[in-house]
C-alpha cells in the first residue's frame, strides 16, 4: 500500500518530461496533470500505468500474505469447525481476488468488505486494503461511514471469532489502531495528491496569467506606438502636400522659391523615412523607451514652430515656461505632441490662419498648453480626416493624469487646450 503514495512532481515540468515520468504517477493523478495526453481505455477510464500495475499487485500481495497467516491460526484453532474454516478461506479467496477492482468502485467494494469481514477471518487483509483506497479516492465523509461501521463491528467480531493469542481488548485494541492508521495513511496521501495538483493549477493560473499580462503590455505598446506614428507622420505628410500643392498651383513661382520648396519636400520627406524607420525598429526591438532617437520635449518647441514657419505657415509662440528643461520628460513630450498635431490640423484646415501656440505652467500647478487659429482666410480644401489625431491627443493626455478639450470658437475658429500635470 506504500506505493499510493506518489512523488513529489515539480511545478514547472515540461509536458515532454510529463509524459515520460508519467509512469511512475498514479493514472488519476496523470490524468489530471496532463489532461490532453492519449490514455483512455475502453471503458473511459485512465488506462493504468505501470506504476498503478505494481502498486495493485503489490496490495494483492499483501492482502493474500494476512490471508494465509490468518488461515494458519484458523488451522491451528481446534475450536474452529472444519467447514467453517473453508468457508472462511473461500470468502477470503474471493477477497483478495476483487483487490483488483478497488480503483473502479473503492466505495462499493469497501462496503461489500463489512460483511465479508464480519463473516472470514481471511479477508481482513483484503478489508484494509479496501479501506486505505477508500480514503485514497474518495471524500472524508464516506471513509468515516465505512471506518465507523467497521469500528463499531469489531466488539461483536471478537466476541464471536476471539482471537487465540491475544486477550479480547488486546485484540479489539489492535484492530481498532490498525483500521484508524490506514484510514489516516490513506487520508495523507489524498491530501498530497491534492495538494500537488493544487500546485499544478496554480502554475498554469501563473502561467496563463504572465501571457495575458504579456498580451495586454504588447497590445498596450501597439497602440502607443499607433498614436506616435500618427502624431509623427502626420506632421511630415502635411509638410510634403502643402509644398507640394504650392509646387501644383504655382509652376511659374521664381526659381529660389521652387528650389526652397523643394528642399523642404526633400527634407520632410527624409525626416518621414526617418521617423518610419524608427518606429520599425521599436516594432522589432519591443520596447519603445530603448530604440530610436530621443523623444522630443518641451525644449524642442522652438524647433517645432521654427519648421512650420518655413513651410510658410503662420505661428506665434507664446512659450512662458521659464526653464523648459524642468519640466518631467513624458510630460513636455505630450505637450509637444499636442502642439505638433495642433498645428499639422490647422494647416490642413485652416490654411493661411495665424495660429498661437500659448505654453504657460510652474511645478506644482500644471501646464497648459493652447493651440487655437481663428477663422481661415480664404477657402478651406477638402482634405480628408477622421478626427482619430483629436482622439489620439486626448487619450494621450488622459494616460498623463492631464485632461484635453477641443472644439469651435467665434467665427469659424479652433482651439485645443490641455492639461498636464507638472509636479512640484
Amino acid at each position: 500500500m506504500s506505493g499510493d503514495n506518489p512523488a513529489p512532481e515539480p511545478r514547472d515540468v515540461p509536458a515532454p518530461v510529463l509524459a515520460a515520468r508519467r509512469w511512475l504517477l498514479p493514472s488519476a493523478v496523470a490524468a489530471d496533470l496532463d489532461p490532453d495526453a492519449e490514455r483512455a481505455g475502453p471503458s473511459g477510464r485512465p488506462r493504468r500505468t505501470v506504476r498503478d500495475w505494481v502498486v495493485d499487485f503489490g496490495c494483492f500481495v499483501l492482502a493474500v500474505a494476512i490471508g494465509l497467516a490468518a488461515a494458519n491460526t484458523l488451522t491451528d484453532d481446534p475450536h474452529v469447525p472444519h467447514g467453517l474454516a473453508v468457508a472462511d478461506q473461500l470468502l477470503g479467496v474471493l477477497a483478495c481476488a476483487a483487490v483488483w477492482l478497488r480503483r473502479r468502485w473503492p466505495l462499493g467494494l469497501a462496503v461489500a468488505m463489512i460483511p465479508v469481514g464480519l463473516l472470514s477471518t481471511t479477508a481482513g487483509g483484503a478489508g484494509l486494503v479496501t479501506l486505505f483506497t477508500l480514503a485514497v479516492h474518495r471524500p472524508f465523509r464516506y471513509v468515516a461511514w465505512v471506518a465507523g461501521v467497521q469500528l463499531a463491528l469489531l466488539p461483536a467480531f471478537f466476541w464471536l471469532r476471539p482471537d487465540p493469542e491475544l486477550p479480547y481488548l488486546a485484540a479489539l485494541a489492535v484492530s481498532a489502531l490498525l483500521t484508524t492508521a490506514v484510514v489516516g495513511w490513506g487520508m495523507f496521501v489524498r491530501s498530497k495528491r491534492q495538494l500537488m495538483l493544487s500546485l499544478r493549477d496554480r502554475a498554469r493560473r501563473a502561467e496563463t496569467e504572465a501571457a495575458l499580462r504579456a498580451e495586454q503590455a504588447q497590445r498596450l505598446a501597439r497602440e502607443a506606438i499607433a498614436r506616435e506614428m500618427h502624431d509623427v507622420l502626420a506632421h511630415r505628410l502635411t509638410l510634403l502636400s502643402v509644398h507640394a500643392g504650392a509646387l501644383e498651383f504655382r509652376p511659374d513661382a521664381p526659381r529660389e522659391e521652387v528650389a526652397r520648396a523643394a528642399g523642404v519636400i526633400r527634407e520632410s520627406a527624409h525626416e518621414a523615412l526617418q521617423d518610419l524607420r524608427e518606429i520599425i525598429g521599436v516594432l522589432r526591438a519591443g520596447d519603445s523607451d530603448e530604440a530610436g532617437r530621443p523623444q522630443p520635449t518641451l525644449a524642442a518647441l522652438d524647433a517645432l514652430v521654427a519648421e512650420s514657419r518655413s513651410a510658410g505657415a503662420k505661428v506665434v509662440l507664446d512659450n512662458r515656461v521659464v526653464d523648459p528643461g524642468a519640466v518631467p520628460a513624458s510630460v513636455g513630450r505630450t505637450a509637444y505632441r499636442i502642439v505638433q498635431e495642433g498645428l499639422t490640423n490647422a494647416r490642413k484646415h485652416a490654411p493661411g490662419a495665424e495660429v498661437t501656440v500659448t505654453v504657460r505652467g510652474t511645478a506644482g500647478s500644471g501646464l497648459t498648453v493652447t493651440v487655437a487659429n481663428p477663422e481661415p482666410p480664404g477657402p478651406v480644401p477638402k482634405v480628408p480626416g477622421s478626427g482619430q489625431g483629436l482622439i489620439g491627443l486626448t487619450e494621450r493626455a488622459t494616460l498623463a493624469g492631464g485632461r484635453l478639450e477641443h472644439g469651435a470658437v467665434g467665427g469659424g475658429g479652433f482651439r485645443v487646450r490641455a492639461w498636464l500635470p507638472w509636479g512640484a
